[in-house]
């Protein structure tokens, strides 16, 4: 039987990210199938007759291996034990799993994100979602290669030809923009008011003095471009970039102002985010707030995050009708653009 080892790497990839963040080793088994399947066909029939992959840019022992077993039609031995030890991320019951529909914070290849917009677009519908978001960075987060207005407009036609392609999800346009330091958010207002979502998001002077962090969050909130209020502590508990506190403000009139807004609060699902905290994610629900729950996925892998965003609104005893991304596309979008009227 016949083997892809491109398609291996790949699921090894997919899997390694799937078991939490963005890994070194998955990239690594991207990067691997990346050079093989960028190989003219002549090149790729030598290496391959003389099992010579790992003298290829990107591919070492480890990667070669596997390609020599899927190569011989064997399934890889690394491929073989993630599968074996695959499962539900969440242990026993978790009833609004079943609620989901969509994902509004994603990103791509495009910004810093490790894989195509079609890969993110068909491991989404794999997973029997109804909508992805595609929110890649704003201009002012250059370490993330954030979008100038030229590539986001560029962005978005691809986006249109997707979804002429595609009839198993649907991809909505979006960003995650920046909320710069007075509370503006980073971007050409024209070309936010064409995406279907925007999540807004502090990255930069997360230590700020809390009183000035308020003020800024709640002029980001107020501005009717925002529809998600992205990762607001903006903290890390675990994993490759260490552990960061959270940003302090006042919770209270922050998640006061996304009710009266009607902008939703993200559940950030990456296990190394679990933003809001417990009790900051109690204090949103009593006072009112929506609610998104995302992966903030950089890659196909991690679009299975939902599963720990469902299982803490579950636990938090936040209700389906509360969650927007339990909703229909439609009435997300019409959500979404409703502030820009």
């Amino acid at each position: 039987m016949r083997r892809d080892p491109v398609a291996d790497l790949r699921e090894i990839a997919r899997l390694l990210d799937r078991r939490g963040g963005q890994t070194r080793r998955a990239q690594a088994f991207r990067r691997a199938s990346d050079t093989l399947a960028g190989l003219p066909a002549e090149e790729r029939a030598r290496v391959d007759a003389s099992r010579t992959w790992a003298n290829l840019p990107g591919i070492g022992a480890t990667t070669a291996r596997v390609i020599g077993e899927s190569a011989a039609g064997r399934v890889p031995a690394y491929l073989a034990e993630l599968e074996a030890s695959d499962g539900p991320l969440v242990a026993g019951p978790n009833p609004l799993w079943e609620h989901l529909r969509g994902d509004l914070h994603t990103h791509t290849e495009w910004s810093d994100g490790s894989s195509p917009l079609e890969e993110m677009a068909l491991e989404a519908a794999r997973l029997g979602r109804e909508y992805l978001a595609i929110t890649d960075h704003s201009p002012r987060l250059r370490v993330a290669n954030g979008l100038d207005a030229e590539r986001r407009l560029a962005q978005l036609e691809h986006i249109a030809a997707l979804n002429e392609a595609l009839d198993t999800v649907r991809v909505l346009s979006g960003a995650e923009v920046d909320i710069l330091d007075d509370g503006s958010l980073d971007g050409a207002g024209e070309v936010l008011d064409s995406l279907d979502v925007v999540v807004a998001s502090v990255h930069s002077k997360l230590a700020m003095d809390a009183d000035a962090m308020t003020v800024r969050m709640v002029a980001a909130i107020a501005t009717p471009r925002t529809n998600v209020l992205g990762h607001c502590t903006g903290r890390l508990v675990a994993g490759d970039r260490g552990v960061r506190a959270p940003s302090r403000f006042d919770a209270e009139v922050v998640f006061e102002a996304c009710r009266q807004f009607g902008v939703a609060v993200e559940i950030n699902s990456r296990p190394e985010r679990q933003d809001p905290p417990d009790e900051l994610l109690a204090l949103a629900a009593d006072a009112g707030c929506l609610f998104s729950i995302d992966t903030d996925a950089h890659a196909p892998g991690q679009l299975g995050f939902l599963e720990y965003g469902a299982a803490r609104a579950h636990a938090a005893g936040i209700a389906p009708e509360r969650i927007v991304t339990t909703w229909p596309a439609d009435e997300v979008v019409a959500w979404a653009s409703a502030r820009r009227s």
